[in-house]
């Protein structure tokens, strides 16, 4: 009975659709934002949560602030959803272009 639910499981999880879109992450103490983009926008920030509280996360500038500052000083904000693109390298391109109009729009820096 395990094995059919996990097998179960796995195939929800294959077959999900996915959220993709614009984030932003706001340090409520300097004022900065980061702006960033997700094929998982449904669980993005739990990701980046984790990698912060690790102190591994890539973007220098943003874990440099974590560690300045308290967790609660930090927001997620989810700033623009996508349409699902079936062509990886539309979807890819889509996006870019997207995170670098928030950014520039916010002046905000990449994730």
């Amino acid at each position: 009975m395990k094995t059919e639910n996990r097998k179960a499981a796995t195939t929800a999880y294959k077959e999900r659709k996915l959220i993709m879109g614009i984030y932003a992450i706001r340090c409520l103490m300097s004022g900065t934002a980061w702006i960033g983009q997700s094929t998982t926008l449904d669980t993005i920030q739990n990701r980046l949560w984790f990698t912060l509280r690790l102190g591994n996360h890539p973007c220098r500038e943003l874990q440099q602030a974590w560690n300045a500052h308290d967790a609660q000083d930090f927001t997620f904000e989810e700033l623009e959803r996508l349409d699902n693109e079936d062509l990886t390298y539309v979807r890819d391109a889509r996006l870019k272009e997207r995170a670098l109009y928030w950014r520039s729009l916010l002046g905000g820096l990449a994730i």
